[in-house]
């Protein structure tokens, strides 16, 4: 486990699968992130690459080949993260290709993954650099959980997140049997900014949007007002969930998206794939900003 500290936040990282695990305000008790309890979901903040979601039969094809890989990649969960770098004030972990991940990703890459606490805020930055001679087709994404409520005399119907623009979007119906998504879709927020959070938002699994045009979003108390904000630019895509009846929101960005049902599997026509040329480098970053009051 590695932390970093400064005189607002406190935040740890486990080497496995670099993943963010501990948020909490230095000067009271107040903590912000989901605690994993294993009954119910064992995982803090999974980060996703270079996949979101399931492949259509954990299968992709790729020139001809199959390759198989699980839901969300090759970075959850990992063992063989390395410790880049770390400062004061950041810690950085990486993944280099290897003959295993050839096995399941055919392509020479190098994974790193950025964590920076900058006063009340955690900057999450995802470098992907290309090390092969051919373009590299991946996505990107996080699916960090924050504790809901955080105070104990809040219940999580108390709670509502609200993005910085009137939205009108549907969300994207999974299959839930196969972890895909359909063409179906169900109408979540119409002309307004906010959700309210209840028990039963989640019951159909995540709310997969594509269209927002918010890059802002804030998980709110009733009581306590602003608890939290991520701000998220450079992701198109934002999925929401948490398991039914669990005390956690994941706010997820995104760049990419879970196979479509009907999809043929070729991963250079999967939706929301990026694409990267040989020797080039890619970045994208999400923030984490805890509003200051909650951490007094």
């Amino acid at each position: 486990m590695y932390t970093l500290q400064n005189k607002f936040l406190k935040i740890a990282v486990k080497q496995t699968g670099a993943e963010l695990c501990e948020i909490s305000a230095v000067n009271n008790t107040n903590q912000f992130m989901w605690d994993a309890n294993p009954g119910i979901w064992e995982n803090f903040a999974p980060n996703l690459f270079p996949i979101i979601g399931a492949l259509k039969d954990d299968t992709m094809t790729f020139e001809g080949e199959s390759y198989n890989m699980t839901k969300h990649g090759i970075i959850r969960h990992n063992p063989d993260m390395i410790l880049e770098e770390q400062t004061a004030t950041k810690i950085a972990f990486s993944l280099l290709y290897s003959e295993a991940s050839l096995k399941k990703y055919p392509f020479k890459f190098k994974f790193t993954i950025v964590f920076e606490l900058i006063e009340n805020t955690i900057k999450v930055t995802h470098i992907v650099e290309n090390l092969d001679n051919k373009t590299l087709y991946f996505s990107v994404g996080g699916h960090p959980a924050f504790k809901c409520p955080v105070y104990e005399n809040e219940d999580y119907t108390d709670y509502y997140l609200e993005f910085e623009q009137k939205e009108t979007s549907e969300s994207y119906a999974l299959n839930m049997d196969l972890g895909l998504v359909s063409n179906k879709t169900f109408s979540v927020i119409t002309k307004e900014s906010t959700i309210p959070l209840h028990y039963d938002l989640f019951n159909e699994d995540a709310l997969i949007f594509k269209d927002l045009k918010s890059r802002k979003v804030a998980l709110k108390s009733k009581t306590n007002g602003t608890i939290l904000t991520v701000d998220y630019p450079d992701f198109p895509y934002l999925g929401i969930w948490a398991k039914p009846h669990a005390n956690y929101v994941c706010i997820e960005p995104w760049l990419g998206i879970a196979d479509n049902e009907s999809h043929n599997q070729d991963f250079k026509t999967k939706e929301g794939i990026q694409t990267l040329e040989a020797k080039q480098t890619f970045k994208a970053a999400y923030t984490i900003e805890i509003d200051k009051k909650h951490l007094v």
